[in-house]
């Protein structure tokens, strides 16, 4: 049937075959809406995503505010001469 939708197809690899396997056995059928699947595990993987995120902007945070009180151990002698050479390798 005609769609402007996006369609998906999704082949059963050995570790989908075996997460569908459990659940059909909980469920008792063979049926498996894929669609509930699929919009449970985006929720979960949004979910994942944005508390990794905001981990990461804590520790820039925490971060920042130890550069801003100067509590953050540093070699002058090494800021400078990377500030002289550039970030290259050698």
């Amino acid at each position: 049937m005609p769609t402007k939708r996006r369609r998906h197809a999704i082949t059963e690899t050995p570790p989908v075959q075996a997460a569908l396997d459990e659940l059909r056995g909980e469920l008792g059928s063979d049926r498996v809406e894929l669609g509930e699947l699929v919009v449970l595990g985006a929720d979960a993987k949004l979910a994942a995503i944005r508390v990794e995120r905001e981990g990461r902007t804590e520790l820039r945070r925490r971060l920042a505010d130890r550069v801003r009180s100067g509590t953050v151990p540093v070699s002058l002698e090494a800021a400078e001469e990377v500030r002289a050479s550039g970030w290259t390798r050698r």
